[in-house]
């Protein structure tokens, strides 16, 4: 009777083991707990000297932000004065300001590191002005002002991440941080008039082939992962899984055995 009852409490307690080990096992790796609202990446180990070799793309980037606010910011002067549109009205002041306030951060930067900016748009960029301008109603130029600029957010995104993950210069890197954030914003004010045109916006290139699987295998990372004891071409869920099954088996024959005894 003991010799039951003591089975009966090892099997529960192993039975116990297994489920924390096979939560711990298939749990995602660093998964963020749950929060009211999405994180704001902080600026934590971003500094700001100048340090670091600046490449002809980093200089091209923050000429950029440059050009960016020399259109938005009339642009967005222009929705508070032409626009009937409350919802536009507004989305132009908080786009202004905001655009005012990149502005001084990239200027800063451009005289850190010595780089010359324009001081007028770049030629689409005043035709977009000009058309704007030669709106013949309200309608028609929320539409383009709210379209003009979505579209432009819209081809900075990609070219801010690239910076962000490439840049060796330590302001540059930054500077792309925020503006990251400002466009992020934009898009999302831009996108809450409610009027703009998706079906007009550039579709995304196909995918480039690569050799296998979704993602382009790169040889130094798998040599890497061989070298630190990893599997390569072996996927890390796939061995948790290799490795729960092996804990089960295991559990299930120790039960076994301490119910022939």
């Amino acid at each position: 009777m003991i010799a039951a009852r003591s089975s009966r409490r090892l099997n529960r307690g192993l039975v116990g083991v297994l489920a924390m080990t096979l939560a711990v096992l298939l749990a995602p790796a660093g998964a963020a707990k749950a929060a009211d609202g999405v994180p704001i990446p902080p600026n934590t180990g971003l500094t700001d000297e100048g340090a670091g070799t600046l490449t002809a793309a980093d200089k091209d980037f923050v000429i950029k932000v440059r050009l960016a606010g020399l259109w938005e910011i009339p642009a967005s002067n222009m929705a508070q004065e032409k626009s009937d549109n409350e919802a536009v009205r507004k989305v132009g002041v908080s786009i202004g300001e905001q655009h005012v306030a990149l502005d001084k951060l990239d200027v800063a930067v451009a005289k850190k590191l010595g780089i010359e900016l324009p001081n007028l748009p770049n030629t689409d960029q005043q035709s977009w002005l000009d058309e704007m301008k030669a709106a013949k109603s309200s309608k028609q130029f929320d539409q383009i002002y709210i379209d003009r600029l979505r579209a432009a957010h819209g081809k900075i995104f990609p070219a801010i991440a690239t910076i962000r993950a490439s840049t060796r210069n330590d302001s540059v890197r930054k500077l792309a941080q925020q503006a990251n954030q400002f466009v992020m914003t934009h898009m999302t004010l831009l996108e809450s008039s409610g009027i703009v045109d998706y079906g007009a916006l550039p579709t995304a290139p196909p995918p480039a082939k690569t050799n296998a699987g979704p993602v382009p295998v790169d040889n130094a990372m798998l040599a890497a992962a061989s070298s630190s004891g990893g599997v390569p071409g072996v996927s890390t869920s796939v061995i948790l899984l290799v490795l729960a099954g092996a804990l089960v088996a295991g559990v299930v024959t120790t039960m076994r055995i301490f119910r022939a005894r």
